[in-house]
């Protein structure tokens, strides 16, 4: 099965990024930091970094800043660590997509509850 170009540089920069974050940077706010996904645009320009943050949402915001403040260091920590011939620029997402499963789970439960009738 081939696999597009896009889709093998997204898992290098995943594997690379949760890497740089978990023993480069020693920022504290960063250490609860989960990459779970990377989408890399088609032309390897842009690539969207989904992580989740084991904690409350002043963890999350904390953890957002420090990827934000991180943000230079980890493309140049890409382009040493990768032969990539052109870095693409990084943004990052908070992923909700457990949270929403959560919330789906939570609501299913409630409707296979009985009611006391």
């Amino acid at each position: 099965m081939k696999y597009k170009r896009s889709q093998r540089v997204s898992e290098l920069l995943k594997r690379e990024v949760s890497h740089i974050i978990f023993f480069s940077l020693k920022d504290p706010a960063l250490k609860p930091v989960t990459v779970t996904f990377v989408q890399v645009s088609d032309d390897l320009q842009h690539a969207k970094i989904f992580y989740r943050v084991l904690g409350d949402e002043a963890m999350k915001d904390e953890a957002f800043q420090g990827l934000e403040r991180a943000k230079k260091h980890i493309r140049f920590e890409i382009g040493q660590r990768t032969e990539l011939r052109f870095v693409p620029d990084i943004e990052f997402f908070y992923d909700t997509g457990l949270d929403e499963a959560e919330r789906i789970e939570l609501l299913l439960q409630r409707i296979k509850e009985p009611d006391g009738e």
